[in-house]
């Protein structure tokens, strides 16, 4: 699923951090734990990670940004899916709060050394080393280097006692605000626990085999003659045992196969188009179920997006599969802005409409922390008002499929609900309604019933989203 849950913040950096200390070799995870630090510190401030990480390597000499990538984002990420944990010691650990990137580089340095011994990349006593040189390469908090040599030192010292102290604390256990965990367990009464659990863990590489090039057989052929395990995930999916970066995936430059996760993969293959249908895939960027789409038929397809820089990717990532849309530029919720009156409505329309990103959350772990309870009720609203102007422009016997890759129900079943109440011309078809991440198989009242689209239940193999379909009398 690509994600496409908010626009984020401008990244910010706090006042006390600085760009990254070069005079640290940039191979080093020193270097690392500095840059990821501050990335932590931008997501605090009310960044997204992704856009965090980009601000700091575009700040760095392109060979330094080269040797640093990697270790830095393996080092954020893994700090996002551990921040409830690592703060919490922090706090436990340091008697005064510490200045922010002091914080932020023990917050780094705690989650790698409270990982999991067979999940750890570094060993504890380099991530000690290491933290400390980080913070000994800057003039403006050098002065703590006995602070953090400290701290992580007695952390190692109480390691099993810490921890086991911390889960205590629900947020400490789980790696998430307490609102989200207790919407969670409202949800999910009996499957909460797993699926908290499994949006800490790091989400599979799939990849969706383009249709008019190959199958998921012939790939996976080509797969192994490269030496590359993978097993078929889906009807067009395919998922590697070990992620790996796309310049490496056969076929990825020539558009052979694109990275999309299985669940999301769903939502081109339910919408049911055919050759020649006229088609609006609303909310479209970065164009993953677009190219999806249109290499399953041909369509007239428009691909609409309310973001002009986001807009540009589905161009790019068309060009890549060499596919055409019409790409146009606008709000779902307003069609006076891209729609003529005029032209003939659409056979299908997706829409895959802005969400809380719940369902997601193991592939993008900082959502968690930019998320406000607050939010949920505003999105539901945004949900209605593109609902409410998508449906006039579906002819008649035309079909709407509705798409979020959010795991409350106030998002899924309960808007899907909404929405079939409100509309008599609305009749609700098959769809595989709500999918749970890390759930064998789903309550057996997720939907409204076999009319409605039962759940089919989830594996780690796909993301939870929720899909809801319907067609116009």
């Amino acid at each position: 699923m690509t994600r496409k849950p908010f626009k984020s913040a401008a990244p910010q950096r706090s006042r006390d951090s600085r760009p990254p200390a070069l005079h640290l070799a940039p191979e080093s995870l020193g270097f690392a734990l500095d840059c990821a630090a501050q990335a932590v510190g931008a997501v605090r401030q009310g960044a997204a990670l992704p856009a965090a990480l980009q601000a700091i390597f575009v700040s760095l000499p392109e060979s330094v940004a080269t040797a640093s990538r990697g270790a830095v984002q393996d080092i954020a990420y893994r700090t996002m899916r551990r921040l409830g944990t690592a703060e919490w010691l922090v706090a436990k650990l340091v008697r005064k709060a510490p200045p922010p990137h002091i914080a932020h580089v023990l917050a780094c340095a705690l989650a790698l050394l409270a990982d999991e011994e067979s999940n750890a990349a570094y060993a504890p006593f380099t991530v000690v080393d290491q933290a400390v040189d980080a913070i000994g390469a800057r003039r403006e908090v050098a002065f703590a280097k006995g602070l953090v040599n400290a701290v992580l030192r007695n952390f190692l010292r109480e390691r099993e006692a810490l921890l086991a102290d911390a889960q205590n604390d629900p947020v400490a256990r789980w790696n998430y605000p307490v609102w989200w965990i207790d919407a969670v367990r409202t949800a999910w009464p009996d499957t909460w626990q797993e699926m908290l659990a499994a949006g800490n863990s790091q989400g599979p590489l799939t990849l969706r085999v383009n249709a008019r090039r190959s199958t998921v057989e012939a790939y996976l052929q080509t797969l192994r003659e490269h030496q590359i395990a993978a097993t078929q995930a889906g009807d067009h999916a395919v998922r590697l045992d070990t992620p790996m970066p796309v310049d490496r995936i056969p076929g990825f430059s020539e558009g052979v196969v694109s990275v999309q996760d299985a669940g999301a993969q769903l939502a081109a293959q339910w919408l049911g188009v055919r050759d020649g249908m006229r088609v609006l895939d609303a909310c479209a960027a970065p164009g993953g179920k677009t190219g999806h789409l249109l290499e399953l038929a041909d369509l007239d397809l428009i691909a609409l997006e309310s973001d002009a820089t986001r807009a540009r990717r589905i161009g790019e990532n068309l060009q890549r599969l060499g596919l055409h849309a019409h790409v146009r530029v606008g709000d779902a919720g307003n069609p006076a802005q891209w729609h003529d009156p005029a032209d003939l409505p659409f056979d299908r329309i997706l829409a895959d409409v802005p969400c809380s990103a719940s369902g997601i959350v193991r592939r993008h772990p900082d959502i968690r922390w930019l998320r406000r309870a607050s939010d949920i009720p505003a999105l539901v609203e945004e949900q209605r008002r593109i609902l409410e102007a998508l449906w006039p422009l579906v002819k008649t016997g035309g079909e709407l499929l509705y798409v979020t890759c959010s795991i409350f129900p106030e998002e899924g079943e309960l808007q899907a609900q909404w929405f079939g109440n409100r509309h008599v011309d609305a009749v609700r078809l098959d769809a595989p309604g709500q999918l749970l991440p890390a759930v064998a198989r789903a309550p057996a009242d997720v939907s409204a019933g076999s009319r409605a689209g039962q759940s089919t239940g989830s594996s780690l193999d796909h993301d939870g989203f929720f899909y809801a379909r319907f067609q116009k009398r």
